[in-house]
Parts: structure tokens; C-alpha cells; sequence
């Protein structure tokens, strides 16, 4: 490990998963099972156990995208990473890529993108949501996201720069629509996030009148399976309906 990598720390307790995020620095972590001197990860590498000084045993990790949406710091309800899916599975986004998104909230979406795209440029209207977002992006090393406050309805217009992707989570997607088409480059894709009918059926038309070719709507719904000695069925705690993402292609 080097100074300022991110690490999981898990370790069990009464049969309990327990997990910590932590930087390692010459600093001390201080958690429920004690101190660990974050120095000593130094000379540890992903798969290796640290001791606090109670005894406690972690196992290091490096952490990925999932552990950061569970561990980051929230402004709201972010998108969920079944969505998530969908957007980078519809969208083809790869390691070539440049993305556009707004509507930033925590830094969810963004952060998932950075962890795939070349780039991702990311526009946040409240300067509160911004800043935490920015710290989300810095605690996952994510040095080719870049969040901006600023209003995407107006932004947009004087972006002089083409993107492969465009992603909104914002209320104001209909009227940042009209404008995607000037920052996508041939063949880029449009993806939008609304969790209302009413803004979905807004953002198709804005879609439609755009002159978008290639329009499809879907939403994703997910549950687990629970195991008991009873039997298998689906978990009676899921996760429903949270949004529609709405995908266009130029």
C-alpha cells in the first residue's frame, strides 16, 4: 500500500460483516474495535489482515464501486446501482469515453462513470451538494471526475466540447434536451433518469421534438431471494420502482 490509497477494512463481529473505509496516512483510525495505525498498511497489501490494538482483526480490501455507493457521504436519495446498470449497459460507456452528466446529488452516478470513462464532467446546481460530492469523488481517487456548480440548463450552451455520453438526473432534463445534441458526438448516446411519469412523458416529448432516432424507455425492478430453513422466496424487503431511464441515441 501507498500513502493516500483507499482501503476496506472488514472484519466479523458476533457473525456480523463489519466494514470501515479509511486513507492510509501516518494518522490513527479510530472505529468501534478499537485504534488501527493506518502506518502499518504500509507494508500490507490487498488481501492481508491489520490488528487494531484491541486484537480486532481486518482483512484490507481495495475498495470498488459498490463499497463507495454504501460508504459515501449523502445529499439525498442517489441513484440506485441497479439503474446505474442499466444506464452503462444501454449506453456502452468504456474506457475511451467522455461523459457529460448532471444533476450530481452525492456523486453516484459520476463516480460510477469515472470508474469506467476517460472523463466525466459533472454539473451540480446546489453549491452544499457539490462540495460533498467533490469529497465523495476525492476519498474514491477518482482524478478524471470533475464536479462543477453550476446550472446545466444554461451551461450547456456554452460548452465548446462533444461528449460520448450524456447523463441527466435532474428535474430540468426537458429543458436541457434541446441542447444534448450540440455536445454529443456521432453516435453518442443520451441517457436521462426521472422517477415520475409525468417528467418521463416530458422528457419524451423533448426527446421527439429533438430529433433523437433512437428512443427506448425502460425501468428495472429488483428483488432478492431470501434462504431460510422454511424455504426460498423473494425477500418481503426490496428494492421497487425508483425510476424510468429514458436512452437516445444520435
Amino acid at each position: 500500500m501507498r500513502l493516500g490509497d483507499v482501503v476496506l477494512l472488514k472484519t466479523i463481529h458476533k457473525g456480523k460483516m463489519r466494514e470501515f473505509i479509511a486513507t492510509v496516512s501516518d494518522e490513527k483510525f479510530h472505529n468501534d474495535f478499537g485504534i488501527i495505525e493506518l502506518g502499518k498498511l504500509l507494508e500490507k497489501e490487498a488481501g492481508d489482515t491489520v490488528h487494531s490494538h484491541m486484537g480486532q482483526e481486518f482483512v484490507i480490501q481495495k475498495p470498488r464501486m459498490p463499497d463507495f455507493f454504501r460508504h459515501a457521504k449523502r445529499t439525498g436519495a442517489p441513484i440506485m446501482p441497479k439503474d446505474v446498470g442499466m444506464i452503462l449497459a444501454y449506453t456502452g460507456l468504456n474506457k475511451e469515453d467522455t461523459a457529460l452528466d448532471a444533476g450530481t446529488g452525492s456523486g453516484i452516478l459520476a463516480m460510477y462513470l469515472g470508474s469506467i470513462a476517460k472523463r466525466v464532467l459533472s454539473y451540480e446546481i446546489r453549491e452544499d451538494f457539490a462540495a460533498v460530492a467533490q469529497e465523495n469523488v476525492k476519498r474514491a481517487g477518482l482524478e478524471n471526475v470533475e464536479v462543477r456548480c453550476g446550472n446545466i440548463v444554461d451551461k450547456i450552451i456554452d460548452l465548446d466540447e462533444k461528449f460520448d455520453v450524456v447523463t441527466l438526473d435532474t428535474i430540468d432534463a426537458k429543458d436541457v434536451i434541446p441542447n444534448v445534441k450540440n455536445v454529443l458526438k456521432n453516435g453518442g448516446f443520451l441517457a436521462t433518469y426521472s422517477p415520475f411519469f409525468e417528467q418521463t412523458k416530458d422528457i419524451r416529448t423533448s426527446i421527439n421534438k429533438a430529433g433523437f432516432m433512437e428512443v427506448t424507455t425502460i425501468e428495472c425492478m429488483e428483488r432478492s431471494i431470501s434462504f431460510t430453513d422454511r424455504g426460498t422466496r423473494p425477500a418481503t424487503a426490496r428494492v421497487g420502482h425508483t425510476g424510468f431511464i429514458t436512452i437516445a441515441r444520435v
